[in-house]
């Protein structure tokens, strides 16, 4: 059965904080060059946004798209406890229909494409039954407007349409090794996306979802997060958990890190007078309950941005250099996309993209990375580990895959 690889929560350009490129025509040529088969428009109940969507052609049941871009309307959603949730819409018809349910009940509807609603988890949940979409928790653990931060479980976040919810998006700070101690989760597909709000490469489908369908269709996507019918995950591919800007509990205004003994102790204030966020690897451990893997988990595979690993190698500031443009497009243009450079590509032998950064790709691959983590709302930061090993030749083994790189 063919795979194809998803993001499913981006933002469009009329949420708050996105890039104006955030529109269709360069969501579908950056998916493309990404190695994307499936997008997440976002934002799908803005009715601008809405509107744009509809101009696009129904290529297969529930999908939209112009040549070789696909998308699937999705939305993401702010309930009365400030817990966001992801939706993913059958068709724009559903779309108008759960518009139609929410649109009394949001000052902000057209204004931001994550509006905020009168409602909660359980209500949320019943409008998406009734049109008959697919809906989870957003970034489950993230401390501001997740549903850990907020609630101790699906029943206290969905009460009784807890049994309806069919998947948790993990967030940056969160992998499948640090959600599957949390037992009730088991049941459930995990979802890794990007959450993009720019449609550059380092930003869209900085993670994303490899699944196992026949074709790319809502019924099949559907088949695929509920696992039906040989329909599956296969694979969740993020950043490296550590990565999060609130992965470990540390101070909002200095950064200092904590345990959550110390952070206790401290009720929670920094030596700096300021506040001390509980990060996601903290809250899992209070969450904890269970060890290992439920038999249906598909592999999670860590990786970085094909710029930023680049920009690694060459030791430069930004991703948008000359030297990093020219690396990252010739190897795409050679390859056809980004997600084929990171995974599959044979790299020996390519003229004019520099050896440090064909060494790069292939430490990432074999996990020769060290991550210092993030907490506070400051991104981890990533180094490629210096050693005595000839990176120029490929890793063994390489057609099976890690199921982290960081095991219990």
């Amino acid at each position: 059965m063919p795979v194809i690889n998803a993001d499913l929560h981006i933002h469009s350009k009329y949420s708050m904080a996105t890039s104006g490129r955030m529109d269709i025509p360069t969501l579908g040529v950056e998916s493309v060059k990404k190695g994307i088969q499936l997008v997440g428009t976002g934002d799908c109940l803005h009715r601008k946004w809405l509107d744009e969507i509809k101009s696009l052609p129904e290529v297969a049941d529930g999908v939209y798209g112009k040549d070789s871009a696909r998308f699937v309307l999705t939305v993401e959603l702010e309930d009365t406890d400030r817990v966001h949730h992801l939706l993913i819409v059958p068709d724009v018809a559903k779309a108008e229909e759960i518009r139609e349910a929410v649109e009394p009940l949001s000052v902000n509807i057209d204004t931001d494409g994550r509006p905020n609603v009168n409602l909660n988890g359980i209500q949320i949940a019943e409008i998406a039954r009734d049109a008959g979409a697919l809906i989870g928790p957003a970034h489950a653990f993230t401390p501001w407007t997740a549903m850990y931060a907020y609630h101790d479980s699906l029943t206290s976040c969905y009460g009784d349409m807890a049994p309806y919810i069919s998947f948790v998006e993990l967030g940056l700070s969160a992998d499948t090794d640090l959600a599957d101690r949390i037992s009730e989760l088991h049941r459930l597909t995990f979802l890794t996306n990007s959450d993009a709000h720019s449609p550059w490469p380092n930003k869209l489908a900085r993670e994303f979802n490899r699944f196992q369908m026949e074709d790319i269709t809502f019924p099949e996507l559907e088949k695929a997060i509920l696992r039906i019918d040989g329909r599956k995950p296969v694979m969740n591919v993020g950043l490296f958990s550590q990565q999060g800007k609130y992965h470990e509990s540390a101070c909002i205004r200095c950064y200092q890190h904590y345990t959550l003994r110390e952070s206790v102790m401290k009720n929670w204030r920094c030596t700096c007078g300021g506040r001390i966020k509980k990060g996601v690897v903290d809250r899992v451990e209070e969450k904890a309950d269970t060890t290992g893997h439920p038999d249906h988990r598909p592999p999670y595979l860590h990786l970085f941005p094909l710029s930023e690993i680049i920009m690694m190698a060459l030791g430069v500031a930004s991703t948008t250099t000359k030297k990093v443009k020219s690396n990252w497009e010739i190897l795409v243009d050679l390859f056809g996309s980004e997600v084929t450079v990171l995974l599959e590509a044979e790299l020996d032998g390519i003229e004019g993209v520099d050896t440090n950064v064909i060494r790069a790709i292939r430490k990432f691959r074999k996990g020769k990375v060290r991550v210092v983590p993030g907490g506070g709302g400051q991104y981890g930061k990533i180094e490629i580990l210096e050693n005595e090993i000839d990176d120029m030749a490929e890793a063994p083994n390489q057609d099976e895959p890690q199921r982290s790189l960081f095991e219990y």
